[in-house]
């Protein structure tokens, strides 16, 4: 189901002089956070228009906030639809998540109780969001620090069950299941192997921060051991897919961060030559 090709690693402020004189060496595809653009102009603009006239872009929100009980906020997608026409992106994708309550935010990535009313909830909002950008939009799966006692199905089964209502599909975030998957005491191989290739637009690589007890999704340093273990078993059952490496932590040169998507791309040959 996708449109994207390759490896790609996020847009970010320090690779901005970089991307000005050289563009996105080494790059598939570039990954934007779409709040950033919302205001037109400036400096931000002026990379993205430059990067984009070279690789595919893919708009990835954090302030959708689809689980929210309120509803959807329509001064939000309309910044969104103007972003999209005028960037034209490959993919547009946002959290399965709940983000603030009585129209405060949290500024935070929250879990929701994987429930059959949390499916119906977000489903049709999901569809609604859909209708506004007339497109199909990806829900990404979150890290977790906390369950619902009144979870009573998987995260996987709940993702899957709003994918196939509401027509989406999903930007499967590796490390994040590693995370949750550490948080949680559940195999992250089950959650990895439940997942259809169908539904998947990309996929997210990150690092993390092991504090022994519990996992942070800190998205900083190198993608770690575990985190590529479970990237090669999902690409032994799926074939390529297209892989973003996030890195938004003590984010080093531009050529490190281009080094470690490259990373991912060997070890996809490796996967595939082994098959």
């Amino acid at each position: 189901m996708s449109a994207l090709i390759g490896h790609g690693v996020g847009l970010r402020p320090p690779h901005f002089p970089h991307l000005l004189a050289e563009g996105p060496t080494g790059a598939s595809w570039l990954e934007v956070t779409s709040e950033n653009f919302f205001e037109p102009g400036g400096r931000p603009w002026s990379v993205l228009e430059k990067v984009r006239r070279d690789v595919p872009v893919a708009l990835h929100g954090v302030s959708l906030a689809i689980g929210n009980a309120g509803p959807l906020n329509d001064g939000y997608l309309r910044s969104l639809q103007q972003l999209i026409e005028r960037v034209e992106p490959a993919m547009v994708s946002d959290h399965l998540c709940w983000g603030g309550a009585r129209g405060r935010s949290a500024h935070d990535l929250l879990p929701l109780p994987y429930t059959k009313e949390v499916v119906s909830h977000v489903s049709s909002k999901v569809t609604q969001v859909q209708e506004h950008l007339g497109r199909r939009i990806l829900l990404e799966n979150v890290s977790s620090y906390v369950a619902f006692q009144e979870s009573e199905i998987t995260e996987w089964d709940c993702l899957l069950e709003i994918a196939r209502r509401s027509g989406c599909g999903l930007l499967f975030d590796v490390n994040n299941v590693y995370v949750s998957a550490r948080n949680h005491g559940f195999a992250a191989e089950e959650f990895i192997d439940a997942i259809p290739e169908a539904l998947i637009g990309y996929l997210h690589l990150a690092g993390h921060t092991d504090h022994g007890t519990w996992v942070l999704d800190s998205h900083v340093g190198p993608v770690p051991d575990p985190v590529w273990s479970l990237y090669r078993r999902l690409i032994a059952r799926t074939g390529p897919l297209p892989t973003l490496v996030e890195w938004d932590d003590q984010i080093p040169a531009w050529e490190t961060v281009v080094a470690e998507a490259q990373r991912a791309a060997e070890a996809e040959r490796e996967v595939l030559r082994a098959a």
